[in-house]
């Protein structure tokens, strides 16, 4: 439904594709190309910035944080010239997630960047580190995948290039830094007590990841690539130069001998990546531990490569978010029937006024999504009912879509039934401008059309925009069993002028 609204046309090999990850630890850049399904990484780029390590202690992210960050940005845009907005996908993950003032950065680096930023959610994260390190090493066992980030560490099991579980916990390498090894010191007790935190967080999944099990492990992202390389050098790797728990043990004992972060000169440890490398070893060796696992093989692939290849099915029309709808629907048990009569509307009134109304293709699919999706508050309570799908929509882990598109969903359903309110305009503007506010009425008046739930199809509308703030509906008089439909229009008059629209209903026959 609404193909013809598809976001992005199908990728042409040699066609240039991009994605930049806002880690907690570093930021990445990469340029790909597709070259026979695959994807080909033509430009890579990685920097430093610690972004979680300017966040005080009310998660607040400090100026100079901030501008580390856009200036990093401004550098990666520089390298972007070749490739079309359409082609690039930004997202964030646990430090600008736990910033309470990261619409500050969003803002200001949405001025620099060809594309918005996405915050993804944790679990989000990791479906993508999934997609990421299945692509890169493929095989269709159950495996295991760990990724230590700078503020958070996800943990995935998962089959061919489906996860089975996600989850994403609350320590990484800067975060751990911070708590345990802030005045540089590698001591015996700052390694215990940054074991035993990481060790608690990983008890509250052991059960659950132990029953679904796994046939093999796989570790990705710099702290199990920089721990991989000091142990291939130090022969401590096994026979396949993977991680093994003995010699992440004698790797903390190292640590605790050179004693200072200033002092570590390890190969395959850069230097920029010193001062964290001890908090990221106490969590790895915590997972080992408490998983059992013995050795963990380290893959190249992760979360801007997973990107990359959610990109590529969005292009293919193999939308996950798609996917990730259709399973809402299945469990809350959302009356199809009625659903697809509001998206049949919602696609008709959309193609009478999109161009005049400055609606876009990633418009037309939030707005469909949100109609198909707008009644789940129902397995609820039918009391208010439309509060509730906008809370599940908001806060439950939705497989593909960023903290914004749930956002800016939820607000959509919020807006469609009973009384406007004008502090709600100012709401939606802030969530998702004029285009938010235009798909709340739009979504209002599809709903209004089936209001009566009837099997009858809905008399001819044709919606006009005289101006943004001007709309004219003519409503067909011919059918009879959509009699109450002019007057439910007419009452809906009074809520589009308290978001500022002049609303204006015809009842006439429609032009053949």
């Amino acid at each position: 439904m609404l193909n013809k609204y598809l976001a992005n046309p199908p990728l042409a090999d040699d066609e240039l594709m991009a994605a930049i990850d806002i880690g907690s630890n570093s930021f990445h850049l990469a340029i790909a190309r597709l070259d026979h399904g695959e994807v080909r990484k033509v430009v890579s780029m990685s920097e430093k910035v610690q972004l979680a390590a300017g966040l005080d202690e009310h998660n607040i992210l400090g100026a100079a944080a901030i501008r580390r960050g856009l200036e990093c940005l401004s550098r990666f845009v520089a390298r972007l010239d070749s490739v079309s907005p359409k082609r690039i996908r930004i997202v964030a993950t646990n430090a600008l997630r736990q910033a309470k003032n990261a619409d500050d950065f969003i803002k200001r680096a949405n001025e620099i960047l060809p594309k918005p930023i996405e915050i993804i959610a944790g679990r989000e994260e990791a479906r993508l580190i999934h997609l990421g390190v299945s692509h890169t090493n493929a095989s269709s066992d159950k495996r295991l995948v760990i990724d230590i980030g700078g503020g958070s560490t996800e943990f995935i099991i998962g089959k061919g290039f489906e996860p089975l579980l996600t989850e994403s916990l609350q320590m990484g390498c800067v975060a751990f830094t911070k708590k345990f090894f802030a005045d540089g010191l590698i001591t015996k007790d700052a390694f215990n007590n940054a074991t035993t935190a990481a060790r608690k967080e990983i008890l509250a999944i052991n059960g659950q990841y132990q029953k679904t099990g796994w046939s093999s492990v796989i570790g990705s992202s710099g702290t199990i690539k920089a721990v991989r390389n000091v142990l291939v050098s130090k022969g401590w790797a096994d026979d396949q130069e993977r991680i093994t728990y003995q010699g992440v043990k004698k790797l903390e004992k190292l640590l605790i001998n050179i004693g200072d972060v200033s002092a570590i000169e390890l190969e395959g440890v850069k230097e920029h990546r010193n001062a964290v490398f001890p908090a990221g070893v106490a969590v790895l060796r915590a997972a080992m531990k408490v998983l059992g696992i013995d050795t963990i093989t380290y893959s190249d692939g992760a979360l801007r490569e997973g990107v990359m290849y959610d990109m590529l099915g969005r292009f293919a029309s193999e939308d996950v978010r798609d996917r990730s709808v259709l399973a809402l629907i299945k469990r809350y048990s959302v009356d199809k029937k009625q659903a697809k009569q509001v998206v049949k509307t919602c696609q008709h009134l959309l193609e009478q006024v999109q161009d005049e109304l400055g609606l876009n293709s990633d418009d037309a699919d939030l707005l469909r999504r949100a109609a198909f999706l707008h009644e789940i508050g129902l397995a609820i309570s039918h009391s208010s009912y439309h509060r509730h799908s906008s809370y599940l929509l908001e806060h439950s882990d939705i497989p593909g879509f960023s903290q914004v598109d749930q956002k800016r969903m939820a607000q959509l359903v919020l807006s469609h039934r009973r009384k406007l309110k004008t502090d709600m305009l100012e709401q939606t503007c802030t969530i998702g401008g004029d285009q938010l506010v235009y798909l709340c009425l739009l979504l209002r008046l599809a709903v209004l059309a089936h209001h009566s739930r009837s099997e009858y199809s809905p008399p001819d509308m044709q919606l006009n925009i005289i101006d943004t703030n001007h709309w004219q509906m003519m409503v067909a008089t011919d059918k009879k069993h959509y009699a109450f439909l002019l007057s439910d229009l007419s009452a809906e008059i009074e809520q589009f002028a308290k978001w500022g629209v002049r609303l204006e209903v015809i009842k006439a026959p429609l032009p053949a």
